[in-house]
């Protein structure tokens, strides 16, 4: 049995729902959606302490370990990673054996968007900020809402959700999630509006080429009901193809760009990035600005004002009327956990001022876009980065793309790869080695560092010399990546903290 063999109900307090796998990103957001819903939640996990530990301490869940005992005879449910198989792991095969029906994440996600007004947030790059963006104005709109993003984000309590305070009964009108295209996980969601923010080569275990990953959001935009609304980002030449395409096939769809390039109500023009803002404007409606860096983020903000103004729209009422409450909302965003994160400050003993960030960036657009908006936005600071590439299938196809994107930082430290629990390391064509030697065609101080350690070290040590002439506010230690290398950054925060070396 799976989640194609029932609906979930719209009403679910006090039923019993099993996650297995409880501690991923998606899923501490489902139980935090479901539980602010009613239901009893329990869950299974491996044991290593994640972040996310702390979201389902805050509701008094306990992660326990994988155990057929877990599944008791009250579940109604079981929501699962798709990390986890039914032939493998115990919780699933005892519920299968006991005939409780079992949902993958993106089929849980789709049965809780078919009980409301749905928004899914996709794109290759920025679902996460513009879905905390969206969040942000409608916790400040108060529109009955209930928002799930794919990390944790400041402006919504620390949490991965946000739920407006006039949430009634058991569920919002309006829910608005991030949404995956990858193995076309979106597929099961059921929206009513959609927000394309980019479309471009990645995934390649699943889409070997541009064109499949096309059309699986082609395919997801084609999901949209009668006269259902597309907003896609015209600075973005894949969203803009992709919109064009699902326009051709789907006449009735309401196709409403956004950004610089775009033509109508939410064309956007860039402002000057002062005072730890970056100023901009959509001329229809109003001024704004965001206290994030980045013009990529920028386009995030746009796309969430305009989802909000539809959203206004709907109700019947004039987004003229609420753009303070707008502007004071996209203020108030501070981003979300790995994306470009203030982790800490310190002063070095050779008295340089470091501030540390961790960022997500894993694709050679987003890593590009993101450097650029620090050198915007962190004037004055010498830019080092240290980069870990996720998955052996996409360095080894994007490999000059990614050797090309660093060109906004001063010193690029790079890992090695972090592969995939699907992929064979020692049978790949590339390794972080061979990247770093490709980087330094086109970057003139790239060092080569495959462990923590030693890559932490030699941060260190760079971190301890004066800045380069013309860099007089210091330095911008940055780690970016899908994996794990937020502990290199961590290990020299800690060493300068406590006054000692990296070990």
């Amino acid at each position: 049995m799976n989640g194609q063999d029932f609906i979930l109900p719209e009403n679910v307090n006090g039923i019993h729902i099993h996650f297995v796998g409880i501690k991923g990103t998606g899923m501490a957001a489902l139980v935090e959606i479901l539980y602010e819903r009613g239901a009893h939640i329990t869950g299974s996990d491996v044991s290593e302490r994640f972040y996310t530990d702390e979201i389902l301490e805050k509701h008094s869940i306990k992660a326990l370990p994988f155990s057929e005992e877990n599944i008791t005879d009250d579940i109604k449910f079981v929501v699962y990673s798709s990390a986890y198989s039914k032939e493998n792991n115990p919780d699933l095969i005892a519920a299968t054996r006991k005939g409780i029906p079992l949902l993958l994440y993106s089929e849980a996600l789709g049965e809780l968007s078919r009980t409301c007004y749905s928004v899914g947030i996709c794109g290759v790059h920025g679902k996460t900020t513009t879905t905390g963006l969206t969040g942000t104005i409608l916790k400040n709109l108060d529109l009955s809402s209930q928002v799930l993003a794919g990390s944790i984000i400041s402006s919504f309590g620390d949490s991965c959700t946000m739920t407006s305070r006039n949430v009634k009964a058991e569920s919002p009108k309006y829910f608005v999630a991030e949404t995956c295209e990858y193995q076309r996980h979106f597929m099961a969601f059921h929206p009513n509006k959609i927000v394309l923010t980019s479309v471009e080569s990645d995934h390649q275990d699943y889409y070997p080429t541009y064109q499949d990953i096309r059309n699986a959001f082609v395919d997801y935009i084609c999901l949209l009901p009668q006269n259902g609304q597309l907003f896609y980002c015209a600075d973005d030449e894949g969203a803009a193809e992709t919109a064009g395409i699902a326009k051709s096939k789907r006449p009735d769809i309401q196709v409403i760009p956004y950004g610089e390039k775009a033509q109508g109500e939410y064309k956007l023009e860039f402002g000057e990035v002062k005072g730890g803002r970056h100023n901009f404007s959509i001329p229809s409606i109003a001024d704004f600005a965001i206290s994030v860096p980045g013009d990529h983020n920028v386009r995030n903000a746009c796309a969430a004002i305009a989802v909000c103004c539809e959203l206004l729209k709907t109700e019947g009422e004039k987004p003229l009327d609420h753009i303070k409450q707008i502007q004071e909302a996209l203020l108030s965003f501070a981003g979300g956990k790995r994306r470009s994160e203030i982790v800490g400050q310190a002063v070095t003993p050779t008295g340089n001022k470091v501030i540390f960030v961790d960022d997500y960036g894993h694709h050679p657009t987003a890593i590009k876009t993101t450097l650029a908006g620090y050198r915007d936005f962190y004037k004055g600071f010498m830019i080092v980065v240290d980069f870990m590439s996720h998955t052996y299938t996409r360095t080894a196809a994007l490999l000059e793309e990614f050797a090309g994107s660093f060109a906004d930082a001063d010193v690029v430290i790079i890992n090695k790869i972090y592969g995939s629990a699907r992929e064979d390391g020692s049978k790949a064509s590339v390794t972080g080695e061979i990247l770093a030697e490709h980087a330094k065609k086109y970057h003139k101080n790239v060092i080569y560092a495959g462990e923590f350690d030693e890559a932490a070290k030699i941060g260190q040590d760079i971190l301890k010399k004066k800045p380069q002439q013309g860099y007089s506010e210091g330095y911008l230690f940055v780690t970016m990546g899908a994996g794990d290398n937020w502990k290199v950054g961590s290990s020299i925060l800690k060493a300068f903290e406590s006054g000692q070396e990296v070990h």
